[in-house]
């Protein structure tokens, strides 16, 4: 008599997708979009290989969807200090803030906005992730400045970020506040 095969028991894991996303971020943030495979990702969240492929129909997907993830994170923390802002003024303390305690600070959001830059240079999916970040963060910087003002300062935001980050001078928080109020004017 020949005996059936063990089969494994299926992991009950009903928050799975969940967490492959989340781990997904980390792993971008460790070896960057291109080392975030599909292979790279299986095997830190410990899953089987197919695992990913029944959650997620590409890589690209899987990527949006992280990506997605790290700017829901991101962003409201910035929307939430904007709102409590009383005036342009306290907004432009804010943005030194935003800049030199948050965007600076972490340098592992600061690896996960270059990827996604890089990445959505190239991905349109990733562009529109990256278009969603820039239109939360006017409509925020809205809430002080017009539209054409705060769409300067979102950009400002962005340049002074990368020049900061990868600056062997970077601007001092004086001098970012200077650069925001002349903008502001």
């Amino acid at each position: 008599m020949t005996r059936a095969p063990v089969r494994r028991a299926r992991r009950h894991d009903p928050g799975r997708r969940d967490r492959l996303v989340a781990t997904t971020v980390d792993v971008i943030a460790e070896v960057g979009v291109v080392g975030a495979t599909h292979r790279a990702i299986a095997r830190a969240a410990d899953v089987p290989l197919g695992s990913l492929t029944y959650h997620f129909a590409s890589l690209d997907e899987l990527h949006t969807a992280a990506f997605t993830r790290h700017v829901d994170e991101v962003a409201p923390r910035f929307e939430e200090r904007m709102r409590a802002a009383d005036g342009a003024g306290a907004a432009l303390e804010v943005l030194v803030a935003h800049l030199t305690d948050d965007l600076l600070v972490s340098h592992r959001d600061f690896v996960l906005m270059v990827e996604l830059y890089a990445a959505a240079a190239r991905r349109p999916a990733l562009r529109a992730v990256t278009q969603d970040w820039m239109q939360r963060s006017r409509r925020s910087l809205e809430l002080h400045f017009d539209p054409v003002t705060a769409r300067e300062i979102d950009a400002m935001v962005e340049g002074l970020v990368l020049h900061s980050a990868l600056s062997t001078d970077p601007m001092t928080p004086d001098q970012i506040r200077a650069a925001f109020a002349r903008v502001a004017r």
